[in-house]
């Protein structure tokens, strides 16, 4: 603080003392000032950390959507597999039906490798 420039009045506090309280306080303030700035860091971090956890749950939230869709196919799926076993099933106990009750059976004879060759015969 700066003397009073009053001719007779002198300063309640002498020059000495009110700089050191001043200085204190100035200091104690520059600390305050820094731990507010320190958290108003903190919690823009904080903020956005929160932000891409929304973001993380969106993409889950999505990915859950599509694996319930899929697991929802799933019976048909093995319903159509079923008819298919079935059918295949079906189909193979007629062909042993039809060649066990008339005693036919389709058999291939590699006629071209029977007949001799126009080398082997001159």
């Amino acid at each position: 603080m700066r003397a009073s420039v009053a001719p007779n009045r002198q300063s309640q506090l002498p020059g000495s003392v009110s700089s050191a309280a001043a200085a204190a306080k100035l200091l104690e303030k520059k600390k305050e000032f820094e731990a507010v700035a320190a958290l108003e860091r903190a919690s823009a971090q904080f903020v956005k950390r929160i932000e891409e956890l929304g973001d993380d749950f969106d993409v889950m939230a999505d990915a859950g959507i599509v694996h319930g869709q899929v697991l929802e196919q799933w019976p048909n799926m093995f319903r159509i597999l079923s008819l298919f076993l079935s059918q295949r099933e079906q189909r193979a106990d007629d062909e042993n039906a039809s060649a066990t009750t008339t005693g036919e059976r389709l058999v291939r004879v590699p006629i071209e490798e029977l007949r001799p060759t126009n080398s082997n015969a001159a």
